[in-house]
């Protein structure tokens, strides 16, 4: 059976409001289902990262996800200033299937190129290789633990726009 079509939008989220919502979706995601300490879910790169929000029709947020570059970039990535470092990528329940979470990442890579970065690094939990995969990333490095949940580093090319 396919899931039931839903009409959502993804835009950057820049008003306290968008900011809040992204930040209450990784709580019901990261600390709700998978027991992430809520101490190390927030940081200070939330500050200066570029956030991005699905927003269903009717104003339900579904989804987010979150892109350091520049110095919060390098320090993640190795300290390539032109590499982004996609991160917190998180989907409400209700949405999933529904390709919420491609369209951030999409949106997310738009924000790199707008930037002008080349490459797109991100550390996917192992379960959600295939899904990263099928978006053109690649697994590079050795299996590592991240709050308790084993990851692997993966990247993507960009052209800048």
């Amino acid at each position: 059976m396919n899931p039931r079509p839903l009409a959502y939008s993804v835009r950057r989220a820049v008003e306290e409001s968008d900011l809040q919502a992204c930040f209450q979706i990784r709580k019901d995601v990261f600390v709700g289902e998978q027991q992430v300490p809520e101490d190390i879910e927030y940081d200070a790169h939330d500050a200066t990262a570029v956030h991005v929000l699905a927003v269903a029709a009717d104003g339900t947020a579904l989804g987010t996800g979150r892109l350091l570059h520049g110095a919060d970039a390098a320090g993640k990535t190795g300290g390539d200033p032109a590499v982004g470092s996609l991160g917190r990528l998180a989907v409400a329940r209700e949405a999933r299937g529904l390709g919420v979470g491609a369209a951030l990442v999409r949106a997310l890579e738009d924000e790199a190129r707008t930037l002008g970065l080349t490459a797109v690094d991100l550390h996917a939990q192992t379960h959600a290789l295939g899904f990263y995969e099928r978006l053109g990333y690649v697994v590079y490095g050795p299996e590592f633990p991240d709050a308790g949940i084993p990851h692997r580093a993966m990247r993507r090319v960009v052209r800048p726009a």
